[in-house]
C-alpha cells in the first residue's frame, strides 16, 4: 500500500511545478478564485484556512512549496480572509455575498457518472437553464455549476445569500428525486443484459453528493490536478460529455475554457420555485412544523371595502412610492393584501398601480414572479413591525402602532374601529 501511495505522489510531483507555472492555468484558477475561500493540498493534507490568492504567481509559488492541488468554496465572501473558525451561522451570513450551486457527481465508473451528468443537464435545460458549467472532477466524476448570478437575490423579503446551505440542499434533493427513475433506467440499460431487472443499487452510488452542500466545504478548482490520477480537472462543453475520455484530461494536452457560464440574471428562478414546491410537499412533518414558523396555521380573514386610511402608516408610506426597499415592499403588500382576504384582481391592480409611482419602478417580470410564487402557497403574514420597516425608511408609528406587532393586526383593528363608528353614527341617525 505504501509503495502504491509513494508511486502516486512521485508521479504527480513530477509535473506540478511545470503544470502550475502555465500562465493560462494560473489565470483560469485565479479568476475563478475571486471572492472564494481557497486551500492548497500538499498531497496528503490541506494547507491553512482561510486562504486566498492575491496574485497570479501565488499558484506557482505554492506549487514550489509542495502544493499538489487547489480547492475552493462554493460560497462567495466579501473577504474570505475575514472567516474565523467557529463563527456562528449569523456571523457567516453577514460576510457571505452569495453561493453557486455545485452538483457533485461521482461513481466507481466514469460511464455511470457521464450518464448521471447528462440526465441532470437535460433536467436543468427543461427548467429554462441554458447556461451550465461542467468539469471533470479529476478522477471518475463531474462537477456541474449553476452560478450565483442565475438565482434571485431575494424571495419574499428573504435574502437568498443568507440561505446557505438550506436552498442549495433543497434544490439538490429535488434534482436527485426527479432524475433518479431515468438514472435507474439508463444504468440498467448499460449494466444488465436483462433490462427487465432494474439495477437500483448502482444509481444510488452515482447520485449527487449532499456532503458538498455544507458550510465552508471545498471542491477541486477547475484545472487543479488530482493526486490519485495526476489528471487535470478540465472544463467541458456539455456536448463534449458523451465522448469524453480520461486521456482528454492529460495536463500536458489540455486547453483552457471558462468553467463559469455566462448566465442570465434570475435564470434559475424557475428551478428554485419548483424545488421549493416539491420540498414543501415532501419534507418530513417535523421539518414542516419547524420551517413554516409562527404563522403556519394562520388563516386569512375577509375585510370588505377597506380604505387606505385603515392601513398602518408604514404601508401608507409605501403606497406613495419609495426610492429604496421596493422588493421588500412588494413582499409586505402581497402578504398583507392576501392576509386580509383582498380579491386577487384588486390586489394585482393595486400593486401594479403602486409600482408606477416608484422611481425607478421594479421590473414587471419581478412582480409577476413574486405573485406567482405567493399564489403557490398559503397566505402568510408580512414581517412584524419596527426593524424590518425601519430598514427601508417607512416606519412612522402613530398611537395605534404601539399596541400592535404586525401590519395585519393594525389593519384589522383600524377597520373594526371604523365599522364601530359607522354603526354608532347609524344608530344615532336612526333615533332622529
Amino acid at each position: 500500500m505504501d509503495e502504491t501511495k509513494s508511486f502516486k505522489e512521485q508521479r504527480i510531483r513530477k509535473i506540478t511545478q511545470l503544470y502550475y507555472s502555465r500562465k493560462d492555468v494560473q489565470k483560469a484558477m485565479f479568476e475563478f478564485s475571486k471572492n472564494r475561500e481557497i486551500s492548497p493540498r500538499y498531497f496528503d493534507g490541506f494547507g491553512k484556512r482561510p486562504d486566498s490568492f492575491q496574485y497570479l504567481n501565488d499558484i506557482s509559488e505554492l506549487a514550489k512549496k509542495g502544493a499538489t492541488s487547489f480547492h475552493c468554496s462554493e460560497e462567495l465572501w466579501q473577504d474570505p480572509m475575514k472567516i474565523v473558525t467557529g463563527m456562528s451561522q449569523e456571523q457567516l451570513n453577514e460576510i457571505r455575498i452569495g453561493w453557486d450551486l455545485l452538483i457533485d457527481i461521482d461513481s466507481k465508473y466514469i460511464d455511470y457518472s457521464k450518464i448521471s451528468a447528462k440526465i441532470i443537464i437535460e433536467f436543468l435545460n427543461f427548467h429554462q437553464l441554458k447556461n451550465i458549467g461542467i468539469k471533470f472532477s479529476g478522477s471518475k466524476g463531474f462537477h456541474i455549476i449553476i452560478p450565483w448570478k442565475a438565482f434571485p437575490k431575494e424571495i419574499n423579503g428573504v435574502e437568498t445569500s443568507k440561505m446557505f446551505p438550506e436552498y442549495p440542499r433543497i434544490i439538490t434533493q429535488y434534482i436527485i428525486e426527479k432524475t433518479k427513475d431515468k438514472l435507474i433506467e439508463k444504468i440498467t440499460d448499460l449494466s444488465r443484459p436483462n433490462k427487465y431487472v432494474k439495477d437500483f443499487q448502482a444509481p444510488k452510488e452515482v447520485m449527487p453528493d449532499l456532503v458538498l452542500v455544507s458550510p465552508r466545504h471545498l471542491f477541486r478548482m477547475p484545472y487543479s490536478l488530482h493526486e490519485k490520477t495526476s489528471l487535470a480537472s478540465v472544463v467541458l462543453n456539455p456536448d463534449e460529455l458523451e465522448n469524453f475520455q480520461l486521456k482528454d484530461a492529460d495536463p500536458m494536452k489540455i486547453k483552457i475554457k471558462n468553467f463559469m457560464p455566462d448566465s442570465e440574471e434570475g435564470e434559475a428562478s424557475e428551478l428554485l420555485r419548483e424545488a421549493f414546491d416539491w420540498y414543501n410537499v415532501n419534507k418530513p412533518k417535523e421539518e414542516r412544523e419547524k420551517t413554516t414558523g409562527q404563522f403556519a396555521e394562520y388563516k386569512p380573514i375577509q375585510l370588505k371595502n377597506i380604505s387606505d386610511e385603515n392601513f398602518p402608516p408604514c404601508v401608507q408610506k409605501i403606497f406613495q412610492g419609495i426610492p429604496d426597499g421596493k422588493k421588500r415592499a412588494v413582499f409586505v403588500l402581497i402578504n398583507l393584501f392576501r392576509s386580509i382576504g383582498m380579491d386577487k384582481d384588486e390586489m394585482e391592480k393595486r400593486i401594479y398601480e403602486w409600482n408606477k409611482k416608484n422611481n425607478p419602478p421594479l421590473r414587471e417580470g419581478y412582480i409577476v414572479s413574486q405573485l406567482s410564487w405567493a399564489y403557490r402557497k398559503k397566505p402568510i403574514m408580512p414581517q412584524n413591525c419596527k426593524e424590518f420597516y425601519q430598514g427601508f425608511g417607512v416606519c412612522q408609528p402613530d398611537q395605534l402602532c404601539r399596541l400592535i406587532k404586525n401590519p395585519v393586526n393594525y389593519t384589522i383593528k383600524k377597520n373594526f374601529q371604523g365599522n364601530n363608528k359607522q354603526f354608532s353614527q347609524k344608530n344615532r341617525d336612526d333615533k332622529f
